[in-house]
């Protein structure tokens, strides 16, 4: 039906009020599309009859929590996944997967465009038109809120005025996005980068200064996958959502940062990921265990890259693809148990063990029983810097 609009509906201010703006702007019906990759606290039922409140002509909900954590979240902990060393990719990780799900929905309804809720100043404008572009470049992206160049005070004037059944909280000058990867929160008076965060903006994680004794937890992987908390065995969702509680309890994963921004300008978000946080912690530690010197040096920068490329929006894009199939291949071998210390906000290795490890005891020990030979040391030294003993020598010659 080229005569409908599919909406990536999250239930809050900006996508109900632009079921509205829709229907108005296009003279289409409007199909809401609600996505669930775990978003604590939401009743997505509840959600589902808000679109048909504020007037969606079908409203569809799709758990895809597992396919999230095994399909977007894996990739991401294998690549150790932060952007600019801080932020881990909380929203920019779900974008592609709902951008995906959005193009499937249209197909199958015929529709001929697909809709969001972003603002001309984000980066999630991008990720959802560059992935949708990717797998159905024949479907249109409209964006009300910023093709109207609509404001967040005139979100919320429209939805008192049309009576939408918005809640108190959703009219908060705060802007929230989650999953089961983490939360950011960002916009009222976070937006002076000088104003501290407040407790009651954080719902993921404690107060890590409140007095509490420590946990201590051992996450076990296979090639990169987490598989297991403390010996039992749980899917890759159930591990992350484990570890949000454990973590979190803890405050482990609070990040305020200023990061750059797709569009070319700095933003402030706060950000809390207990789970990611720890996560990657451990499995960077089992790394440090089981890869070769030299793949752990040049993985560092195919992270990096990675990191850009998923907050960029490209997550579908060939590099990206390419830098999977080598992030994939140095985890043949990262498989093993890390133990965490949990405690005062902190998600702390205490200890690692791999029969993939490449750590030899007697290598490695001072003590009696030693097999390095140091005798040979004094000519690898020799060779090693002799390209800068002879450079020395021009440089002092002239």
């Amino acid at each position: 039906m080229a005569d409908r609009v599919v909406l990536a509906y999250s239930g809050g201010l900006d996508t109900s009020v632009g079921i509205g703006w829709l229907r108005d702007a296009t003279g289409k019906d409007v199909v809401a599309l609600a996505v669930d990759v775990g978003q604590d606290g939401e009743d997505l039922d509840a959600v589902r009859q808000r679109a048909l409140d504020c007037g969606a002509v079908e409203s569809i909900v799709v758990d895809a929590k597992d396919e999230f954590a095994d399909d977007y979240l894996v990739p991401a902990l294998k690549a150790n996944a932060l952007y600019q060393k801080r932020y881990p990719l909380v929203s920019a990780l779900s974008r592609p997967l709902i951008a995906k799900h959005l193009a499937l929905t249209a197909r199958q309804l015929g529709a001929d465009s697909v809709a969001h809720g972003c603002t001309g100043k984000g980066n999630d404008q991008v990720r959802f038109e560059a992935a949708v572009a990717a797998i159905a470049p024949d479907l249109t992206s409209v964006a009300p809120v910023r093709d109207l160049a609509l404001t967040r005070d005139e979100a919320i004037a429209y939805a008192q005025q049309h009576d939408l059944p918005i809640e108190q909280s959703e009219r908060s000058p705060y802007s929230i996005d989650q999953n089961v990867w983490g939360r950011a929160v960002e916009t009222g008076f976070l937006e002076d980068p000088w104003n501290a965060p407040t407790e009651d903006l954080y719902a993921y994680t404690q107060d890590p200064t409140v007095p509490r004794e420590p946990d201590e937890v051992t996450i076990t992987f296979e090639q990169g996958v987490p598989v297991a908390i403390d010996g039992q065995r749980f899917s890759v969702l159930r591990v992350v959502q484990e570890l949000n509680a454990l973590a979190g309890k803890h405050g482990v994963g609070r990040i305020d940062v200023v990061e750059d921004r797709l569009v070319g300008i700095k933003s402030r978000e706060v950000y809390e990921a207990p789970a990611a946080i720890a996560l990657i912690a451990a499995h960077e530690e089992l790394e440090s265990l089981t890869l070769e010197r030299d793949v752990r040096r040049y993985k560092r920068n195919v992270e990096s890259e990675w990191a850009d490329l998923v907050y960029d929006g490209l997550w579908f894009g060939g590099l990206k693809r390419s830098l999977d199939a080598f992030v994939d291949h140095t985890q043949l071998h990262v498989s093993g148990d890390v133990r965490l210390r949990l405690h005062g906000g902190r998600a702390v290795v205490t200890g690692r063990r791999s029969s993939q490890s490449l750590y030899d005891f007697d290598l490695a020990t001072y003590d009696s029983g030693d097999t390095f030979d140091q005798s040979q040391a004094k000519g690898f030294i020799d060779i090693w810097s002799l390209p800068s003993r002879i450079s020395a020598r021009r440089d002092q010659a002239n």
